[in-house]
């Protein structure tokens, strides 16, 4: 390990117009801007761009110190010593000042308003590293040179290993840190981001998620930014997302959309079209336009190994397996069973003999606020839905009531939403 010293701590708005001088103090130019590339942890500054016509760089290496007089080369300056810019290095003003960057520690859109650095001293040599962003106003005054008026404001940093620049860069500079950084975001987390940002910026962030992670965040925003997104989405990666969405959402987004980029996407989605074109027919708030069409179809005269055999194969194909319904050979509802009481169960007896015949179900005309009221009346995660003669069409689980509701709260009053939100999760299957 390398002993480390630092030389110096600054602030790059300090550093910008700074007079550079040779070994033999002549004054070469002002500090224009500053390269960096990416070595290490952190971004190291490369070279001093001192003119403003030209990529021309004085290459870091030749800085001798740095102070509050100036910048100050080690050697007399000459034409020799100047550097292009090179393919992996990119200007820091253009690529953070002022820019909008992604605080992952706190899961938010932030401004740039300054830049830490710090210079380093090791055996190997010295060099200047970007340390931290500044967020705060005292930040944005310091740059004006105003700072003395937010003296009593503190310095509102975000460390580097916390933020995720927006701005596009060279390939060479992406790490695979920033990809597995991304991974820790919570789903939800990352909707609120894309939920801030532009159309423009949002494709290029989605462009570094796994689908996974674009999978799950798009199912939790809001459906006038998902329609935004598929609006503007590449016709190949839209199918990509929507085979992977449960059929309700997919009917929503798509309803949303121009009718011939709807009508070409579900020209495109084989099996998968019928289902969402019949979830398109029902009206909005109701069951039949929120429901999914996925869920585990079991026999009465199955074994509890059989249906656990039947559960292992659909599971991941399904949007919830806690309830499990058991349908005759015409689909229609028979009796229903909790996942606990399958587990439990011996594992011969046969399912007639331990679901229950009475089974709480709602039609496909029903309201999202009667289904909701239903909900928590009995303390469901899901309700079946079934039409005039009792065949099974779908299921509405409860996140899909609370997000139907939180969209429509201006409409009704806050109890009911509140009552819903406090009894999830107590099941009365039992």
């Amino acid at each position: 390990m390398y002993a480390v010293k630092v030389l110096g701590e600054f602030y790059f708005s300090q550093l910008l117009g700074k007079a550079v001088y040779d070994a033999a103090r002549q004054r070469v130019g002002r500090v224009k801007d500053m390269t960096v590339r990416w070595h290490y942890s952190h971004p190291e500054v490369s070279g001093i761009k001192y003119v403003n016509s030209k990529d021309d760089l004085i290459p870091f290496d030749l800085v001798e110190r740095c102070d509050a007089d100036g910048v100050f080369l080690s050697q007399d300056f000459s034409p020799s010593c100047i550097l292009p810019l090179q393919e992996e290095e990119i200007y820091i003003s253009k690529w953070l000042l002022d820019k909008q960057i992604i605080d992952l520690k706190g899961f938010k859109l932030v401004r740039v308003n300054d830049i830490t650095l710090s210079w380093l001293a090791r055996e190997d040599g010295s060099r200047m590293v970007l340390v931290a962003v500044d967020i705060g106003i005292r930040g944005l005054f310091r740059r004006l040179g105003l700072e003395f008026l937010f003296k009593c404001c503190k310095n509102k940093l975000v460390s580097w290993q916390y933020i995720k620049p927006l701005e596009s860069w060279n390939a060479a500079l992406q790490l695979n840190m920033e990809k597995q950084q991304l991974e820790q975001i919570h789903p939800a987390d990352i909707a609120d981001l894309l939920e801030e940002m532009d159309y423009k910026r949002r494709s290029a962030f989605i462009e570094h998620l796994n689908s996974r992670q674009t999978i799950d965040a798009l199912a939790e925003l809001e459906l006038e930014t998902q329609v935004e997104i598929f609006r503007q989405m590449e016709q190949q990666q839209a199918l990509t997302i929507l085979a992977e969405l449960p059929p309700d959402e997919v009917a929503d987004i798509l309803g949303e959309l121009p009718v011939d980029k709807m009508e070409g996407l579900l020209d495109l989605m084989a099996d998968e079209a019928e289902g969402v074109r019949e979830l398109l027919q029902y009206a909005a708030g109701t069951a039949g336009a929120c429901m999914t069409t996925k869920y585990i179809r079991l026999s009465g005269w199955m074994t509890v190994s059989q249906a656990i055999g039947e559960i292992r194969t659909f599971a991941s194909a399904v949007e919830t397996i806690y309830y499990l319904y058991v349908m005759n050979e015409r689909g229609c509802l028979e009796g229903v069973l909790s996942l606990r009481e399958l587990i439990v169960a011996e594992e011969e007896a046969v399912l007639y003999d331990l679901m229950r015949q009475k089974v709480v179900a709602v039609t496909s005309e029903e309201t999202t606020p009667r289904i909701a009221g239903i909900m928590a009346k009995y303390g469901f995660l899901a309700l079946p839905v079934v039409d005039g003669q009792g065949k099974m069409l779908g299921l509405v689980t409860v996140d899909d009531i609370l997000s139907m509701l939180v969209e429509e709260r201006d409409k009704f009053d806050a109890p009911p939403l509140l009552t819903v939100s406090a009894r999830i999760g107590r099941e009365r299957y039992r």
